[in-house]
C-alpha cells in the first residue's frame, strides 16, 4: 500500500507584477547571478544515507573526495503544493470582520497566490530558480526556491470531469449555491466538444444528476442540470464524494484527464465526518485509475481544512471563491492549468550547507513535509502541477558571520503522468546572492513574496526573524501595488492592514 508523507506545505513594474512578477536582481550563484536549473550540467549534493540517486536527468555528481570531506548537508524535504484556499477564505473572513482561525492559514497558499515570471523550461518538467536577500535580522536572510512548468501550447488533452455540488441548506446563503451555478455556466461555456461531463448532487443523499456525457452532444442538457440546481436538507458529503469516484470510474476515459471537481462549502453534519472513510475511498481510486480531486470552496463558513485533506490525499488541488470575478478566474483563465498536467508526486529537497549556514526555516508546508529519507521513494506522495503552474518555497536563513560559500541546493523530483518515470532538476545558491536588504530597489517580486509569508505567518502567531509589524507590511504592499498598478497587490495591502486593525498591531493574538 502507497505510504503517504507527514501532512502534520511605473510601466516597466506594471509589466513586472501585473498578474505575473518578474524575478529581478536577487541573482543566485556563485557570480551572484541568478541560477535556474533547466540545464544538463552541474553539481549535486551526494543523496541523503540510504538514498539512490536516480538514472533520470541526473547532473554530474561530486568527486568521492568531496564528498568524504564535506559535512553532511542538513536537509528540507517537502511536497509540492499549489493550493490557494487559505488565503481566499482568510481574505474573506477579514473583510467581514474577523481574524482567521490561526489553524486555517497555510502560509504556502498565500505565497503561492502570487505567481511570479520564473523562467520556464523548454520541456515538460521543471525550472529550478533560487533567489534572496538579506532581512531586517542580524545575520538572517530570506531564500526563495522557484519551481515552474511550461505553460500549455496548443490544445490539451481532453478530460472527463466529474463535478460533485453541495445542494444542502447551507448553500442557501448568497454566495455558495448561486456562485456555483454561475462558475459551472461558465465552464459549460469553455468546454470542448470532446470533454466529457458528468454531475452529482449531495445533501443528506446524493444523486447523478447527469451521467458522464460527451459535451459536444450535451450542452444543452448540462445547462439545464445546473440551471435547475436548488438547496435541501443537511451535508453529506461522504455520501457525495463516494457517488462522485462512482460516476468517474464508470464513466473514465483513457489518455484524458479524469478528475472529480468538488464543489463545497464543506460543512460536513450527516454521514462521516470525520473523512477518514471518505479519504480512503479516494487514495485507492487515484492509485488505481489516476481520477484526481479538485475542490472549490464557497461560503463565509468554510470547512477549510476538511476540504484541504480530502484534496491531498486525492492528490489534486484546492482554491476559494467568492466572487463572480474569481469564479471566472479558476473556470476560465486557469482552466488549462487544472487539465494538462506536467507532474505528478512532485516532492522539493533543500540540501543547507551547514559551513555557512547555522539555522534555517521553512515558512509553511508544516502538512506536507516528507521524510528525507523518502524523497526518492516514488511509493511517497508527493504534488500534482500542472501546465503554467508555480511553486514558491521561501526560507528564513541564518548565516554563519564571515563564511562565504554555497548556501544550499534545491532539487525538484517528479514522476511523468504519463509513463510515471522519475526526473529530477536542481540548482544552487551562493552567500553572495543573498547580501542584499529585501526593502531594496530592484527586488519587487521577491519582497511580494516576503509580505504574503510574514502576513501569514503573524496571522498564525509565528516570530519569523526580520519580519515586520503588519502595519509596516500593508504600507510596503500598498507601495508596491501603486507602483505595479496591480489589483491583486492592493488587495493583498487591504487585507493586511484589516488584520492590523482586528489585532492591534504586530502581534494580532496577543492578549
Amino acid at each position: 500500500m502507497r505510504r503517504r508523507p507527514e501532512r502534520a506545505a511605473g510601466a516597466a513594474l506594471a509589466a513586472l507584477l501585473a498578474g505575473a512578477l518578474l524575478l529581478t536582481g536577487c541573482g543566485a550563484g556563485a557570480d551572484g547571478g541568478r541560477t535556474s536549473a533547466d540545464h544538463a550540467s552541474g553539481k549535486r549534493p551526494a543523496p541523503a544515507p540510504g538514498q539512490v540517486a536516480p538514472d533520470q536527468d541526473r547532473p554530474g555528481q561530486e568527486s568521492p573526495g568531496s564528498r568524504d570531506i564535506a559535512p553532511a548537508p542538513r536537509l528540507s524535504t517537502f511536497a509540492l503544493d499549489v493550493d490557494t484556499a487559505s488565503y481566499g477564505y482568510a481574505r474573506r473572513t477579514l473583510a467581514e470582520g474577523r481574524l482567521p482561525d490561526p489553524a486555517d492559514v497555510r502560509s504556502e497558499e498565500f505565497v503561492n497566490s502570487f505567481k511570479p515570471d520564473y523562467p520556464r523550461p523548454k520541456d515538460n518538467g521543471f525550472s529550478v530558480t533560487l533567489d534572496g536577500a538579506r532581512s531586517d535580522a542580524a545575520d538572517w536572510s530570506l531564500l526563495r526556491v522557484g519551481l515552474a512548468t511550461r505553460p500549455s501550447e496548443g490544445e490539451r488533452p481532453p478530460a472527463a470531469l466529474t463535478f460533485v455540488v453541495d445542494v444542502s441548506g447551507s448553500m442557501g446563503e448568497p454566495g455558495r449555491l448561486d456562485l456555483v451555478k454561475q462558475s459551472l455556466r461558465l465552464l459549460a461555456d469553455e468546454l470542448r466538444d470532446d470533454d466529457s461531463v458528468a454531475l452529482v448532487t449531495f445533501s443528506d443523499r446524493a444523486e447523478v444528476r447527469l451521467p458522464m456525457s460527451r459535451v459536444g452532444d450535451s450542452r444543452g442538457r448540462i445547462r439545464d442540470v445546473v440551471d435547475g440546481l436548488a438547496t435541501s436538507s443537511s451535508t453529506n458529503v461522504e455520501a457525495g464524494v463516494r457517488t462522485g469516484y462512482d460516476t468517474a470510474v464508470e464513466g473514465r476515459r483513457k489518455g484524458v484527464t479524469n478528475r472529480v471537481v468538488l464543489l463545497s462549502d464543506a460543512l460536513a453534519n450527516t454521514g462521516d465526518t470525520d473523512a477518514d472513510g471518505i479519504l480512503e475511498r479516494i487514495d485507492t481510486e487515484r492509485r488505481r485509475y489516476g481520477i484526481t480531486l479538485f475542490g472549490v470552496g464557497v461560503g463565509s463558513d468554510y470547512g477549510d481544512a476538511f476540504m484541504e485533506r480530502l484534496a491531498d490525499k486525492g492528490d489534486g488541488m484546492t482554491t476559494y471563491v467568492a466572487t463572480p470575478a474569481q469564479a471566472r478566474k479558476v473556470f476560465v483563465d486557469q482552466l488549462p492549468g487544472h487539465l494538462e498536467l506536467r507532474a505528478r508526486d512532485a516532492k522539493a529537497q533543500v540540501a543547507f550547507d551547514p559551513r555557512t549556514v547555522a539555522d534555517f526555516k521553512l515558512i509553511g508546508y508544516e502538512n506536507r513535509k516528507v521524510a528525507d529519507e523518502d524523497f526518492r521513494d516514488d511509493r511517497v506522495d508527493g504534488g500534482e502541477i500542472g501546465a503554467g503552474h508555480t511553486v514558491t518555497a521561501l526560507y528564513a536563513v541564518q548565516l554563519k558571520p564571515g563564511q562565504r560559500g554555497k548556501v544550499a541546493t534545491a532539487t525538484v523530483r517528479w514522476l511523468d503522468p504519463a509513463t510515471r518515470a522519475p526526473h529530477e532538476r536542481s540548482a544552487t545558491v551562493d552567500t553572495a546572492a543573498l547580501t542584499a536588504p529585501i526593502w531594496g530597489d530592484g527586488h519587487d517580486s521577491l519582497q511580494l513574496t516576503a509580505i504574503a509569508a510574514y502576513f501569514a505567518d503573524r496571522l498564525r502567531g509565528g516570530h519569523v526573524p526580520g519580519a515586520p509589524p503588519l502595519s509596516s507590511l500593508a504600507g510596503r504592499a500598498g507601495t508596491l501595488a501603486e507602483r505595479a498598478r496591480s489589483a491583486s497587490v492592493r488587495e493583498l495591502a487591504e487585507a493586511i492592514r484589516q488584520a492590523d486593525a482586528l489585532g492591534g498591531g504586530d502581534d494580532p493574538y496577543a492578549s
